[in-house]
């Protein structure tokens, strides 16, 4: 039996899908296709340090730390549990404190990691939650927030 891939060399999304264990790819399948729907238009999604990503195109937002495509979300099939990264949620202190908030008063199972949310099964997730956080974020706004954050961590800001 296969166990997900924590970390996959797959190129497309469709060779990552293939990949995970039948229970796990239908989980990640949903919650893809919840990103997908309700994703702001200008983002792409890619396949990025082996997870499901969406991003800013490098063609309209280059000026990242790593020269890749700055991450907005991502979705990841562990071995004992999903990940769902949602970058827009920690551009500012006072998004993630709402989140993590709303996240608890759900009632859900999902737990917080590092910058993601994992769980189980999709009924773990607050896929309304979800929606929303995605939708939340036009391109600009977030390119916007990254560079703040960035001049706040070099100590340039404006403040």
């Amino acid at each position: 039996m296969k166990v997900g891939p924590v970390r996959s060399s797959a190129k497309t999304v469709d060779e990552y899908l293939a990949e995970i264990e039948p229970d796990k790819r239908a989980v990640v399948s949903e919650v893809r296709d919840v990103v997908n729907e309700n994703l702001p238009a200008g983002y792409e999604e890619t396949m990025e340090y082996g997870i499901i990503s969406w991003s800013v195109p490098i063609e309209r937002f280059s000026d990242t730390y790593n020269s890749r495509p700055l991450m907005y979300a991502a979705l990841a099939a562990q071995k004992r549990y999903v990940s769902l990264y949602l970058m827009c949620t920690y551009s500012s202190e006072e998004k993630r404190r709402r989140f993590e908030e709303r996240l608890r008063a759900s009632g859900s199972k999902a737990g917080l990691g590092k910058s993601c949310v994992t769980f189980k099964t999709i009924d773990d997730l607050p896929l309304d939650l979800v929606t929303e956080t995605i939708a939340s974020t036009e391109v600009d706004e977030f390119v916007a927030d990254y560079e703040a954050a960035t001049a706040r961590r070099r100590g340039d800001s404006d403040d």
